[in-house]
């Protein structure tokens, strides 16, 4: 890592001015990290603004970049993923020569299915390795792949098969929790059964804990399919071509595609791994996240891949797996350089180890810094984790949407002091603004809207999955020229950015961002309930915790415990076990205003026994202190 809190040259502040100065020069230079098969007619195409391209005219290939490139530079011997996996008591390292072959086999196992340029493939896989392959496959021919977390329900898996209209799903038979095998075959096959759209096969890696039943004609066992197929190349794609499509939770319920390309993503992620992480090729970088979620495809999959480091692929907890001690001896097997993780884990390893004594049993001598990431990190999490690792601990912030840091300590160019709270500053690329009601932009230390004047930077969503308009609508319609980041916050004097809370009702469990309204939409569902909410509240392990507040029909007389138990499971079963829903209360009435629009904002003050204001546009301001009584009963209000 070059630079310090004393740097003189101000490297972060040179690269920031010259990245909004002058994005074209900017991104030009960082794009001279990538190979490419056909240069670029314009670094930022502007033609159809605001929906802004990057490198439009270029071509190249993302796992051409990410694998082949490397190993024809020399670095086929290096290790590329190390799978290190407690729940089954094994280790495998995989070179890049070695994944070379792994990822063109299964490439040719898509090409003999049909799978071209542009089709799209579902994955639905646990934290193994070929999940990176299927990833990789896809790209090496021009499908794009469409990740979809492991614990999400058939029903949410349906969702995202009709969205995307997947050729091909690629799935594990099950993943492997610290005390349960989860099949994942049955909520596959359900999905097809729900969903409109019917892939033509799937392909199934068998693991050996819990084998799936094929269906014969439509699956195919993963490891036949590999050992007959040819290889096939890597296919040259425009850069303003798809990656992948990622699904993010809408307000609607209704997720969101977010679309990732593949010139701009590969320049922002090699150009990161430097920059931002002060990580160099050849050096060990782990992730611990989950393929499904964005962290999973840019810091486990691609921009590791692409810098040519090692990667991590981690199937564990870090705690029960099988102790608090889990990611220490994770750093010191593989001597790892850099970690990067949601601020929950480390919530989980203080509250099962606060003297942090498993720590003093390995050598962490290796790791250089921590970043964490996916939900706001409270302060005392950020400054337990430093005094522990003596180590910078860097929080930082962004989004599915952006695919990368928005706010960061920049370690690779200059290393900043860190306060408490924030993310620190801008990440070179990003013009972030606070703006207010009037759409003017607040004076520092004043909470606001935080937008980005157009146009994002390279590697950011250019729209969403087949729907220009919901783009549109959901990031560029409240200020002209600006991309809304759903998020509230400050500006401080020195240019720190503070990131408080959503502006809409998107709630962040363990950094998944989770939709109430999608929660609402099941519990509404059951025959009892006349009426509902899900507020998020705050929780010192997951961050946030979803809350059921439900009005009961007319005449309904049967115990409140066994009901909210339904309630639960039904959550459980719709949503999926992600949600992390498990408290639903009965209330007589819900607060809304006089419009009719219910009070979710007050009640999460007051389930987390934080200051408000009586609204002025309340109804019944009674209702207010019944549900007080009944939080406090249920031992809210007092915070979390």
């Amino acid at each position: 890592m070059s630079g310090d809190s004393t740097n003189k040259g101000g490297a972060w502040r040179t690269a920031y001015e010259r990245s909004l100065a002058d994005p074209e020069g900017f991104w030009s230079e960082a794009a001279a990290a990538v190979d490419w098969d056909r240069t670029w007619d314009r670094v930022l195409d502007d033609s159809n603004a605001p929906f802004y391209r990057w490198f439009s005219g270029a071509e190249l290939n993302t796992c051409h970049n990410a694998v082949d490139r490397h190993v024809a530079n020399g670095r086929g011997e290096q290790a590329a993923i190390i799978h290190d996996s407690p729940v089954t008591g094994r280790v495998e390292t995989i070179t890049y020569a070695e994944l070379q072959d792994r990822v063109a086999r299964f490439a040719g196992v898509l090409r003999d299915l049909d799978v071209a340029k542009g089709d799209r493939v579902i994955v639905y896989m646990p934290m193994v390795p070929e999940a990176a392959v299927a990833m990789l496959a896809c790209a090496r021919i021009g499908a794009i792949h469409s990740v979809v977390f492991g614990g999400f329900s058939a029903r949410e898996l349906a969702t995202r098969i009709d969205d995307a209209k997947p050729k091909v799903v690629v799935a594990g038979s099950c993943g492997i929790e610290p005390n349960r095998i989860v099949p994942y075959k049955p909520l596959l096959d359900d999905a097809i059964e729900q969903a409109s759209h019917k892939p033509e096969h799937c392909v199934i890696l068998q693991r050996e804990q819990q084998t799936a039943e094929l269906i014969p004609g439509r699956d195919l066992d993963w490891a036949q399919a590999a050992a007959a197929a040819e290889p096939a190349d890597c296919l040259p794609v425009a850069a303003t071509d798809p990656l992948y499509i990622l699904y993010t939770s809408g307000t609607t319920g209704q997720p969101k595609g977010v679309v990732r390309d593949n010139g701009g993503h590969a320049v922002a992620m090699t150009w990161s791994m430097r920059n931002i992480y002060g990580v160099e090729p050849g050096e060990v970088f782990w992730s611990a996240s989950d393929v499904g979620w964005v962290v999973g495809h840019s810091y486990i999959v691609y921009a590791p891949l692409l810098h040519g480091c090692t990667t991590i692929i981690y199937e564990g907890k870090p705690v029960g797996t099988p102790d608090a001690g889990a990611f220490w001896r994770v750093i010191e097997q593989h001597k790892v350089a850099v970690l990067f993780t949601a601020p929950t884990a480390f919530r989980a390893i203080k509250r099962d180890d606060p003297n942090a004594e498993h720590l003093g049993r390995y050598d962490t001598s290796s790791l250089r810094a921590l970043f964490l990431a996916g939900e706001r990190c409270d302060p005392n999490t950020l400054e337990w984790a430093g005094e522990i690792l003596r180590v910078p601990v860097v929080d930082h912030w962004w989004q599915t949407e952006t695919g990368w840091a928005i706010a960061a300590n920049c370690l690779g160019l200059e290393v900043l002091p860190i306060k408490s709270g924030s993310p620190t500053k801008p990440v070179p690329g990003y013009d972030v603004q606070v703006l207010g009601d009037d759409s003017e932009p607040v004076a520092p230390g004043n909470i606001g809207r935080i937008m980005i004047k157009l146009p994002l930077p390279p590697g950011c969503l250019p729209t969403l999955w087949g729907n220009d308009e919901r783009f549109r609508a959901s990031y560029l319609a409240a200020e002209s020229g600006y991309y809304l980041s759903g998020d509230a916050g400050y500006m401080d004097d020195d240019g720190y950015v503070f990131v408080m809370s959503r502006i809409d009702d998107i709630i962040n469990v363990a950094g998944h961002r989770l939709s109430t309204g999608g929660m609402e939409a099941v519990l509404a569902g059951h025959p009892d309930v006349a009426e509902c909410a899900v507020i998020g509240v705050a929780d010192q392990l997951k961050g946030e915790l979803p809350l059921g507040l439900v009005v009961l029909k007319a005449g309904v007389d049967r115990p409140e415990a066994d009901l909210a138990k339904e309630l639960v499971a039904k959550v459980r079963q719709e949503i999926g076990p992600v949600a992390a829903f498990k408290s639903v209360l009965v209330v007589s009435r819900l607060p809304k205003t006089r419009s009719g629009k219910i009070l979710r904002g007050t009640m999460k003050h007051i389930a987390e026994g934080t200051e408000y204001r009586m609204p002025a546009t309340i109804d019944d301001p009674a209702i207010l202190e019944e549900i007080k009584a009944t939080l406090a009963a249920a031992g809210y209000t007092h915070g979390s």
